[in-house]
């Protein structure tokens, strides 16, 4: 008698991919605030358009990824880029490896002060804690990863949910009187609609290494309407916490104290319950470790791949843990450079490698994509 195989439900093949790539996005694209201040909040009024930009452009490379693993079965970055570039996958490698380590540095440099800040943690000991969660994590493998980043995401869209009505009931007012008076007044002078667009592209542009991390899920899409439907789940779900965290600067908009600080969510909650401030210093202290299981992963996935098909065994899970222990350090190393700096001056430098080699190709592959089954 055949066995029955269960098929997987729709929330696998339509939403998990989406959760995953939000739950690995949200430490460095907008846990702190610093990201959404570079990338749309300090255009004021005009900085929404950013924010279709970025929705849009999640879209598109969530539909155009998901599409080209299914038709080509591949669920690792390497044998993906080797169909996109053929031997210049190394450089898609070289230039992952250091957006990677560079974003976990980002949210290092800022989670240590902030575990201390709201939850009274030594910075060392906060930063030791994550450290110990990630290597766990990546011990144990895809099914435990999924399921508590997919706990996680719910919990962090309740929190920013959370933090911004909170602004929005205070302070709501003002951002109505931003839209009235067009105020873009932190610029020197009013950004055109290029800026703006192109603004939005950067950002999808640095957060492009996030897509390896949610290839795992890919396995269960069946057809390319599941890719289209579960691309632009997957935007969506990528953008709403920008948005939310967007309006709640603009609620303080153009007040330097918030504009020019470390980490804007921090200074904006201050001023509240001192319960949402703990609540803020948990929420960082996770997005960091949802963030850095999912990247390290993303890169043990590709090294087990590589593993199986030269000698036929999968890599060991103390040398997961390893392989994570190592791309923390790496990552707690940059960090000492600081926060502000690795925002407005790496990511952007990064953001144009990964689009070069990552996004270009995948749009040149698009029409072939396209016109297969």
């Amino acid at each position: 008698m055949t066995a029955l195989t269960t098929q997987p439900s729709k929330f696998k093949r339509l939403f998990l991919p989406g959760i995953i790539l939000q739950s690995v996005l949200i430490g460095g694209g907008y846990a702190t605030g610093r990201e959404i201040v570079e990338y749309g909040g300090k255009f004021g009024a005009s900085g929404w358009i950013s924010g279709l930009a970025i929705f849009f452009g999640f879209s598109f490379i969530s539909i155009l990824s998901m599409e080209a693993c299914r038709q080509w079965q591949v669920y690792d970055y390497k044998s993906l880029l080797k169909k996109l570039i053929g031997k210049g996958w190394i450089a898609y490698e070289v230039v992952y490896l250091l957006l990677a380590i560079l974003i976990i540095a980002v949210m290092a440099a800022a989670a240590g002060e902030i575990l201390n800040q709201t939850l009274g943690f030594n910075k060392w000991v906060g930063v030791f804690l994550i450290i110990t969660v990630v290597g766990f994590l990546n011990y144990k493998g895809d099914d435990v990863i999924a399921k508590l980043e997919t706990i996680g995401t719910v919990a962090l869209f309740a929190a920013y949910i959370l933090f911004a009505i909170t602004v929005f009931t205070n302070n709501g007012t003002a951002i109505l009187k931003l839209f009235n008076s067009w105020n873009t007044s932190y610029m020197p002078e009013a950004p055109g609609i290029g800026i703006l667009l192109w603004t939005g592209i950067l950002y999808v542009g640095y957060n492009l290494a996030v897509y390896p991390a949610s290839f795992f899920t890919y396995k269960d899409i069946r057809s390319r309407k599941e890719s289209i439907i579960a691309g632009f789940i997957s935007g969506l779900l990528m953008t709403i916490p920008w948005f939310l965290t967007y309006f709640a600067i603009l609620a303080y908009y153009p007040d330097k104290n918030i504009l020019a600080a470390t980490v804007p969510w921090l200074k904006i909650l201050e001023q509240f319950n001192p319960f949402l401030i703990g609540m803020f210093g948990v929420v960082v202290g996770w997005t960091l470790i949802e963030t850095a299981t999912g990247m390290i992963h993303a890169f043990i996935h590709r090294i087990e791949t590589e593993m199986v098909e030269r000698k036929g065994t999968p890599l060991k899970k103390i040398n997961k843990a390893l392989i994570s222990f190592m791309a923390l350090i790496a990552a707690l190393a940059l960090a000492q450079v600081g926060i502000i700096d690795l925002v407005a001056k790496g990511y952007e430098i990064m953001a144009y490698a990964m689009i070069v080699v990552y996004a270009v190709p995948l749009l040149f592959a698009s029409r072939k994509l396209f016109t297969n089954r």
